[in-house]
């Protein structure tokens, strides 16, 4: 695992994906947290199964996102240039038959008070899934390594 962490940029380890964080750390750019993802997922697959809703979602920049088919089943999408992505409080993925396919789905962005008749959906060009495991256990030793560089940087209390 060590040398795994090594492939993950210094500046994520910095930030601490201060988006899990509470503390006011700096919250980690979109492509540091897409560069975080993209260091934990796999080759690119054509299809994944999609029953029933989505678990979550995470929005990576204009051209990915990460979506959670269940909470231990998570996929890295690229799609075309998706400008609303970043403001969407919601999405929907079209599918055929439960099964979200490469380069034919679509990701939709829901944003506040946007007319539907005016949603642009943007194409599905790739899907990689993300080793959730490893994902989960690097995120939790980033949060010991700030928990740590935080309590250096404390000084002690009189």
């Amino acid at each position: 695992m060590k040398k795994f962490l090594s492939l993950i940029p210094l500046s994520l380890l910095v930030l601490g994906l201060g988006a899990c964080s509470s503390s006011g750390a700096p919250r980690a750019s979109d492509a540091e947290r897409l560069a975080f993802y993209q260091a934990h997922a796999g080759e690119p697959v054509n299809s994944f199964r999609m029953v029933g809703r989505l678990n979550g979602w995470t929005p990576l920049g204009i051209n990915a996102l990460t979506v959670w088919t269940r909470p231990n089943e998570a996929f890295l999408l690229d799609v075309t240039p998706c400008h609303d992505l970043p403001f969407a409080n919601s999405i929907t993925i079209s599918n055929f038959a439960n099964t979200v396919t490469a380069r034919f789905d679509t990701v939709t962005p829901i944003g506040p008070g946007t007319n539907p008749a005016a949603r642009m959906p943007c194409r599905i060009t790739q899907i990689r899934p993300i080793d959730v495991k490893t994902l989960n256990q690097t995120r939790e030793e980033i949060r010991q390594a700030n928990t740590e560089a935080r309590a250096e940087q404390t000084p002690p209390s009189n």
